[in-house]
């Protein structure tokens, strides 16, 4: 899925509907490079983000940036590179480092496919939690944020003694009950790898006493996943070639779903954009929206499934994005590349 570094000067007029990136280099950036631009579908967006914003290059030359994290007592973003095997830090100071090495296959045979960490997030005592698509497993480490070693808890190994195809992405309640996908994509044949042990691509929960549960086995490509600020929602993505969609489900006080279906159905979507690109990864803003990788970038979708704008990426695809604590800073994980877009101040 590569593609060139789109280099060209290019400044677009702003009608109200959409804002070029500014030439210029704020703090912490590292190039000064066009890279996307902002596309405002609906007026309230408006609040949201600013249409005059900077999309800031952070970090470059990775083989596939993935599963983005904001560490906010350590001033830091995580970002997986899955298929370097690395998680990398990144400190708003200096270019991103390698923090952790190997990140998601540990074993020392040889692996063709993704074999990295994709997703990352932290559960409510700040652990780090890692879908391991090598390993193909859902892990914790073991080691403090502040001094990483490539040690782990096996939080999930398998389902009903079949291992995964290669966990995607997760998402932790509060009360440390986690969410995650399970689609192909890590696997060295996909759908057809001769090692697969599971007939379809499921959504789990991992309980509190560690129990893993089947909640979803219908969803094509599950991806993206999170959940609504009340933990009464949860929203998944659909990363289907032919019919890429977002779905919202109802949950019960227990954390299982209980009723809900397709949120907005992306398949014209992808059709029309220049990077056909499946819903990927995504996280909610304060007011519950979703800011979702998928065609032609960041893909802002209300609550309710209507798309209220566009982040859009140039020439290349996104995988994920994640907020600061304040969520006011937007951080993007592009195939190459890694980007950080201020938002409205308001």
């Amino acid at each position: 899925m590569k593609s060139k570094l789109f280099i060209a000067a290019l400044y677009y007029i702003t009608v109200g509907i959409s804002c070029q990136t500014q030439d210029k280099k704020p703090k912490g950036a590292i190039a000064d490079i066009p890279v996307g631009k902002i596309e405002i579908y609906d007026k309230g967006l408006a609040h949201i983000i600013d249409s005059s914003a900077s999309i800031e290059i952070i970090g470059r030359h990775y083989k596939w940036s993935e599963g983005p994290v904001w560490v906010a007592s350590k001033h830091m973003l995580l970002f997986s590179d899955v298929r370097e095997n690395k998680i990398y830090k990144w400190n708003m100071k200096d270019t991103p480092t390698v923090y952790l090495n190997p990140s998601g296959y540990i074993d020392t045979a040889f692996r063709n496919g993704e074999n990295g960490s994709n997703g990352l997030t932290l559960d409510k005592d700040e652990r780090l939690l890692l879908c391991q698509s090598g390993n193909r497993q859902v892990a914790r480490m073991n080691s403090s944020l502040d001094y990483p070693k490539p040690e782990f808890t096996v939080l999930s190994p398998n389902y009903r003694g079949r291992k995964f195809n290669s966990p995607n992405d997760l998402v932790a309640d509060s009360q440390n009950n986690i969410y995650f996908t399970d689609p192909v994509y890590g696997l060295p044949l996909g759908e057809k790898d001769p090692t697969r042990e599971l007939h379809f691509e499921g959504v789990y929960k991992i309980s509190t006493d560690g129990k893993t549960s089947l909640l979803i086995d219908s969803i094509s490509r599950p991806n993206g996943i999170a959940l609504s600020s009340d933990q009464k929602t949860l929203y998944v993505g659909s990363s289907d070639d032919k019919h890429t969609k977002w779905y919202s489900f109802h949950l019960d006080q227990n954390g299982n779903i209980q009723s809900g279906g397709v949120l907005l159905d992306g398949t014209e979507m992808k059709l029309k954009a220049t990077v056909k690109q499946g819903a990927d990864g995504f996280k909610l803003d304060k007011y519950g929206n979703i800011f979702s990788a998928g065609p032609d970038g960041i893909n802002i979708i209300s609550p309710a499934g209507k798309l209220l704008g566009l982040i859009k990426v140039y020439n290349r695809p996104t995988s994920n994005c994640a907020f600061n604590e304040n969520k006011d800073v937007l951080y993007i994980t592009a195939d190459d590349l890694v980007l950080r877009i201020s938002l409205h101040p308001k």
